[in-house]
């Protein structure tokens, strides 16, 4: 007889990983995460557990910091980008929708640097055993999805790619442990979500992807910084040598997705052969662009959308919160994401 997933434990370890993609959390607080480095200045960095300081760590990054580097370990976006917006973060990392979000807000953010990886781990899942078999058959159907979430956005887009609209479907504003929850009890018909959520899944053989992401969403993840930082001539050098470490860092995941599967098995409690397969769906597949004009257009569209739904009070200009000074030779932000490479 087939197991059953456990809400509950899918769910301990994958709370911690909700800032991906922009999704609240009831526990969207920060806590101090350690200190690297050695020197008079201190750059203040948000984190998400299993992100930049893991990957830096794992791929040898951290070694020869001629300034400090401050962790803070946040569990969401939304509150990273406040702790950018009141000065208490210099730089930290997100995904594509919460910057949108922060703009719309008005707060005082600025993406720095980011990176284009396929979206093939932002899935509409059905479960196993559904009838559903394109999402044009999703009319009339219960979707779970996390309000604001990148995985939103995706939902809004793949449902235009059939021809509908966020009306045409039940949308249930769930965030993922009650979405799961509601999955896997047949109360939802399917449910837009990202990865590693859509690797566990799969890998439990709870569910099955009816369409994924990939080519309708962006597929960025940024780096965004406080504009004060940035007005800072030593702080701003700072950045630049850290965004440069994990450009790199990023290059070490592509040629060693094995070690950094451990690594970040280890690091948020996945088990590692779900840990493994959002790395070889996503993770490995990102690669450093530009911060440019096509990207700054992808950004607005996506402002756009939530300002049509009511969901941001007014028009964001994207290009008011961008700096493309570390841009240096970085390719297009349209740039195609990498091809993982089977060991």
């Amino acid at each position: 007889m087939r197991r059953r997933l456990a809400p509950a434990a899918l769910l301990l370890p994958l709370a911690l990983l909700l800032a991906a993609c922009g999704g609240n959390s009831a526990a969207d607080t920060a806590a101090g995460a350690g200190t690297d480095g050695k020197g008079s200045l201190t750059l203040n960095v948000g984190d998400q557990k299993g992100g930049s300081e893991a990957v830096l760590r794992a791929a040898g990054e951290l070694k020869n910091l001629d300034y400090k580097i401050k962790w803070s370990t946040f569990t969401s976006g939304p509150p990273l980008l406040e702790a950018v917006n009141a000065k208490a973060v210099d730089i930290g990392g997100v995904g594509n929708t919460p910057p949108v979000f922060a703009a719309g807000a008005n707060s005082k953010i600025t993406v720095v640097a980011a990176w284009h990886g396929t979206s093939k781990g932002e899935a509409i899942l059905v479960p196993k055993n559904s009838s559903l078999k394109k999402p044009e058959e999703l009319k009339g159907k219960s979707v779970a999805v996390a309000q604001g979430s990148s995985a939103h956005y995706q939902l809004i887009a793949s449902l235009k790619e059939a021809g509908l609209t966020l009306s045409d479907v039940k949308v249930k504003y769930l965030q993922p442990a009650d979405a799961l929850a509601a999955f896997t009890s047949g109360k939802v018909d399917a449910w837009a979500v990202w990865d590693p959520y859509t690797s566990q899944v799969l890998g439990a053989k709870q569910g099955r992807i009816l369409t994924d992401g990939d080519g309708v969403v962006n597929g960025l993840n940024f780096q965004v910084a406080a504009p004060s930082a940035l007005k800072d001539t030593k702080k701003a050098a700072a950045i630049k040598d850290y965004l440069e470490r994990l450009r790199r860092a990023q290059d070490w995941v592509y040629e060693h997705p094995e070690a950094w599967a451990k690594v970040w098995a280890k690091d948020t409690g996945l088990p590692y052969e779900v840990a493994l397969a959002s790395v070889k769906r996503t993770n490995a597949s990102r690669i450093a662009v530009a911060v440019d004009k096509p990207l700054i257009a992808s950004e607005q569209a996506i402002a756009d959308t939530f300002t049509g739904l009511k969901l941001i009070p007014g028009k964001v200009d994207f290009a008011d919160f961008v700096d493309t000074r570390f841009n240096g030779s970085l390719p297009p932000s349209t740039t195609t994401p990498r091809v993982f490479k089977e060991s």
